[in-house]
């Protein structure tokens, strides 16, 4: 079947990394997902992108899949079990596929090694941006087009020319969106010098051979979207719609991690029920006018994409009150 013949209908996703139990922006970015799918009458996809060894865990991967579970975000297709027929639905098995779309990018002449350390990037590089982005100067990129075959037997990454243009956009949430990839990026990793997959590749190769015709999650990775939108043109593959959601912030204003333990799922299951959690999570997100305890299937009709504010982030309490 053709790449472009797949997405026959409404197609969301959830891609968490297995690192670590979920908390409650994740939560927020799986229930928004979820109900703008099935608001669509589509699928729901969940995807374990566990790209990094090191800190990817099957154990976790179970523990993300049981609190969907008891949360009532069931999905359609993926998971752990490989429900349906795109899969494999885990991103470390999937290294010989994305192995053959760099061939396609390396075919344009737009790739090339780059032998840096991140100490000669950080030496070298354009400024920091505020979030701590790191935009590669340009140091190893060829002189003209099309750029060289990679040096045998030196141990490099692979990155990708960026062209001097913008990117647009229109974002669901956000509005139109206008990224300078150049300035505000650089040329960007495709393969990392280990071997391993840069997540921009991996996650384009898969929402497109999976269907996946809308993809939601937080306001931070709105550049990526720009990278992302690059790759589909270059590699001729159909890009989903994108809505980026603001991020759930703690009392201190800082985006909820791992660190934040009060507002894990281990701890939130201890003190709440599911109907609780999802009440509170369609409240921050503007669908209810209170907080108040509700399944998923209650809020499908009420969904809207109208109701969610294009804010910078939605702070609570880390009392979760």
């Amino acid at each position: 079947m053709e790449e472009n013949q797949l997405k026959t209908v409404k197609k969301g996703r959830f891609a968490p990394s297995p690192t670590g139990r979920m908390h409650l922006g994740n939560v927020y970015t799986a229930l928004i997902s979820w109900l703008s799918a099935k608001k669509g009458g589509g699928k729901w996809l969940l995807r374990i992108e566990d790209l990094d060894p090191q800190r990817s865990k099957t154990e976790h991967a179970l523990m993300i899949e049981d609190d969907l579970h008891w949360l009532g975000l069931d999905w359609d297709e993926g998971g752990t079990e490989e429900r349906g027929d795109r899969g494999p639905y885990s991103q470390s098995h999937r290294s010989g596929i994305y192995a053959s779309y760099l061939d396609r990018l390396r075919a344009t002449g737009l790739t090339y090694p780059c032998f840096c350390t991140r100490a000669d990037i950080l030496s070298t590089q354009a400024p920091h941006q505020s979030d701590g982005r790191v935009i590669y100067g340009g140091r190893c990129r060829p002189a003209s087009l099309p750029c060289l075959i990679p040096e045998p037997g030196r141990t490099h990454s692979t990155r990708l020319f960026i062209p001097d243009e913008e990117t647009v956009f229109t974002d669901m949430v956000y509005g139109e969106q206008r990224i300078h990839l150049a300035r505000e990026c650089g040329d960007f990793v495709v393969q990392r010098s280990d071997g391993a997959w840069a997540y921009q590749l991996a996650v384009v190769v898969d929402d497109a051979l999976m269907g996946v015709t809308e993809v939601v999650r937080g306001n931070d990775l709105l550049l990526s979207a720009a990278q992302q939108l690059y790759l589909y043109r270059l590699l001729d593959l159909e890009a989903p719609t994108f809505a980026h959601l603001p991020l759930i912030c703690n009392s201190e204003g800082r985006r909820l991690s791992k660190r934040d333990a009060s507002l894990s799922m281990a701890e939130l299951r201890k003190h709440y029920s599911a109907e609780y959690i999802t009440g509170y999570t369609a409240f921050l997100a503007g669908l209810l006018p209170a907080a108040m305890p509700c399944r998923p299937d209650e809020l499908i009709e009420l969904f809207d994409w109208n109701k969610i504010q294009p804010r910078d982030s939605i702070c609570i309490n880390d009392k979760f009150i």
